[in-house]
């Protein structure tokens, strides 16, 4: 389940959509999953959904690929459903002694389920079709205007995209320590939930220990290349909008006027 994960990794490719200014889609990615938290229609889903699996078909990533992510969250939907299913007030469509299944608590389940997959498949698009430094440097543009009132805009960039950047080693490293560790007699799967959350104790020692060694590797590196934050830095790619930027805003405004009417 850990190598599921795909937020923060990225995916090569030269697709119209790796190609982008990072600042459009940043941009585009947060006024989609503030719509989609918004939306409430199955029609509106449906518009949304057409306008996320063609940008995946369109970024070239494998649509397997993607759906790997919802892997990971799979528990978190199958509880949300529960709850909303059994404690959703309604008409009732099943009675039994204590359980009270409504037909709202199941149009509810059923929403948030396809709320929480199509805003992890939209956030992981954004990392899998854009590098660390792309990304960071996006970030940076976008609150610039930020730095005259003393914010650190090109620490704070800097910052997001080293955590991002570090999900997958980070990842990797944990289903390593689980491997080293299962090879030596440990449990992971059996037992309740409370034996089952102490058997994971001795992953987070190592793993705590392998994140803050490279933290400081990576401190190390960047006091070897003098680096000393934004100040005075100059960029080898400059970021400039083009006709693919203008176009993509196009047809997402488009879809965005189509799903908030219905």
């Amino acid at each position: 389940m850990i190598k599921d994960i795909t937020l923060g990794q990225y995916f090569p490719g030269e697709s119209i959509i790796h190609r982008m200014d990072p600042r459009v889609k940043i941009v585009l990615t947060a006024i989609l999953m503030v719509t989609l938290l918004i939306i409430d229609s199955y029609i509106s889903f449906s518009l949304f959904a057409i306008l996320v699996f063609a940008a995946v078909a369109v970024s070239k990533v494998p649509v397997r690929y993607t759906l790997k992510g919802l892997k990971p969250i799979l528990f978190i939907v199958v509880f949300a459903a529960i709850v909303n299913i059994f404690f959703t007030p309604g008409t009732e469509v099943l009675s039994f002694k204590y359980i009270r299944i409504t037909f709202e608590g199941i149009h509810l389940a059923v929403k948030m389920a396809i709320r929480l997959s199509l805003l992890v498949i939209g956030t992981s698009l954004l990392t899998l079709t854009t590098t660390p430094i792309a990304l960071t440097d996006g970030i940076e543009r976008l609150f610039e205007p930020l730095k005259h009132v003393k914010v650190p805009v090109h620490e704070f960039a800097m910052m997001m995209t080293i955590a991002l950047r570090f999900i997958p080693t980070l990842l990797e490293e944990t289903d390593k320590i689980m491997k080293a560790q299962i090879s030596r007699g440990a449990d992971f799967d059996s037992g309740n939930i409370v034996k089952r959350a102490k058997s994971f104790i001795p992953i987070l020692v190592p793993l705590f220990v392998s994140a803050f060694r490279r933290a400081d590797e990576l401190a190390d590196a960047m006091n070897a290349r003098c680096y000393r934050g934004g100040i005075g830095r100059t960029r080898m790619n400059e970021l400039h909008l083009s006709g693919i930027d203008a176009i993509a805003s196009l047809v997402v405004i488009i879809f965005e006027i189509l799903i908030l009417l219905f």
